[in-house]
């Protein structure tokens, strides 16, 4: 809850940190967004040194020799690695930035967590900003960071909901008085609608695709993408299963389409338990406001039409939401958030 204590903790904050599977971000208070990188490290395995992290990292995966091993230290918004997460923050935030944070009395720091993260979950993310000299780390939902990021009225009694497009998950929530009323965390993100349009590819036209080719796929299905209104099909590029030979295959994006309907639909049944879970009144406001996308698989091409005709209700895009949950943190670490007084009557 956005409650007067927790905010002046925050405020208290040096820096905040957004620990995602697909990308890490690093908000200094003072100094703004200071780190936007792939949340990934490439690994010598002959001696452990560290040979990249984040964008360089990322463009090795798929191209190295035996020896150096591309890994993901944190899966789903959580860390699973924390030793490798610390060296892979260290790296990111450069020693100057480092150092200038050391300098700081009692650093504290605040840090994203999923919906329904478990004691061990939090504790992962707490040791890993320990490790970065952190004598304090305050934990703030995702979700809520998010909507404040987005600027959503959260404060206000009226309903808002907010569905968060991760690469790993997709949380959808609505909020009201500052605070969550119902909430779904569903297994599935941008990387599920990456496997299935890799399965089906491989099935279909016995081609496999190089590690970072699904992204440019789905731009592929740019504007409408994902409704019938978008293109017919699509060329993509891709390795011969069966010679290892490179060859060129023109896909049909309906049956891309059919494809991916499985996580989309596992998405959609979350958004509908949410609203059955949530009080009549509520309900009445959504049906105004609507449902406000972040994350960044929030710009899958088509998905907030498909979104629109499921549901009937409005469907907008943050305008950033890729970096909506790290600015959240910045705001309320900023003091640009005001705290919420249940006081009406002045007692």
């Amino acid at each position: 809850m956005i409650a007067t204590a927790s905010l002046e903790q925050l405020r208290r904050c040096h820096f905040a940190v957004d620990l995602g599977a697909a990308r890490t971000r690093v908000h200094v208070k003072g100094a703004g967004l200071v780190v936007d990188q792939p949340s990934v490290a490439a690994v010598n395995t002959r001696n452990g040194a560290l040979i990249a992290v984040g964008e360089f990292a990322e463009r090795m995966t798929g191209r190295t020799p035996d020896y150096i091993r591309v890994v993901r230290p944190v899966s789903g918004g959580t860390v699973v690695d924390i030793e490798m997460a610390q060296r892979m923050l260290r790296h990111l935030l450069g020693d100057r930035m480092r150092r200038s944070l050391r300098r700081r009395p009692r650093l504290r720091a605040a840090a994203c967590t999923p919906h329904d993260a478990d004691p061990l979950a939090q504790r992962a993310t707490i040791e890993t900003l320990v490790g970065l000299g952190a004598r304090r780390v305050e934990l703030v939902d995702t979700l809520i960071a998010a909507a404040v990021g987005c600027g959503l009225p959260v404060e206000r009694p009226e309903a808002t909901m907010i569905l968060m497009c991760g690469a790993a998950a997709t949380q959808v929530a609505v909020l009201s008085l500052g605070s969550i009323v119902t909430a779904q965390r569903m297994p599935v993100g941008g990387e599920a609608v990456d496997r299935a349009i890799v399965q089906h590819l491989r099935h279909e036209h016995a081609l496999m695709l190089p590690s970072q080719s699904v992204r440019p796929l789905q731009v592929a299905l740019h504007g409408n993408g994902l409704t019938a209104q978008g293109p017919t099909s699509t060329e993509i590029h891709g390795r011969d299963v069966a010679t290892g030979l490179a060859r060129s295959v023109l896909v049909d994006t309906a049956a891309v389409r059919e494809a991916i309907q499985t996580p989309l639909t596992t998405v959609l049944d979350g958004i509908y338990k949410v609203l059955r879970e949530c009080p009549p009144d509520l309900v009445a406001d959504l049906a105004d406001r609507g449902i406000m996308m972040v994350g960044g698989s929030a710009l899958l091409p088509g998905l907030d039409q498909m979104l629109r005709e499921a549901t009937g209700m409005p469907v907008n895009i943050a305008e950033r939401p890729d970096v909506c949950a790290v600015q959240g943190l910045g705001d309320m670490l900023e003091g640009k958030v005001e705290p919420l007084v249940l006081d009406p009557l002045g007692t």
